[in-house]
């Protein structure tokens, strides 16, 4: 089992959501609003007049817990509608996943998931 975290534009999520649910067998997602920078530096904006710089943009991050089988189609599938030649598209993290144990029955492994 594998844990796929990608941190993604905002605007991408809603797209995002319906392709997994159209393409992709999976029992769930957690979406987490987040604030970050990496290579993209920040955006200028301006303020009354003033110039100002934010380094924290808002991203949106999601995560899904898959068998090792289906990680390598939630990846394509997140680069294919997440890609653009522009700095700021996001990262995708893939973690093992060692136990996974629903709370209400007690199952564990792949049936938890």
């Amino acid at each position: 089992m594998k844990k796929v975290e990608a941190i993604i534009r905002q605007e991408k999520l809603e797209e995002l959501k319906a392709a997994i649910d159209r393409e992709v067998e999976i029992s769930g997602m957690t979406v987490t609003q987040v604030l970050g920078c990496g290579a993209q530096k920040g955006q200028k904006t301006h303020v009354r007049g003033q110039e100002v710089i934010t380094t924290l943009l808002p991203k949106v991050n999601v995560s899904f817990v898959l068998d090792d089988e289906a990680v390598e189609n939630v990846i394509d599938l997140i680069i294919e509608l997440c890609h653009s030649e522009d700095y700021g598209n996001g990262k995708i993290f893939v973690y093992p996943i060692e136990e996974v144990i629903r709370i209400r029955t007690r199952e564990s492994g792949k049936a938890a998931i």
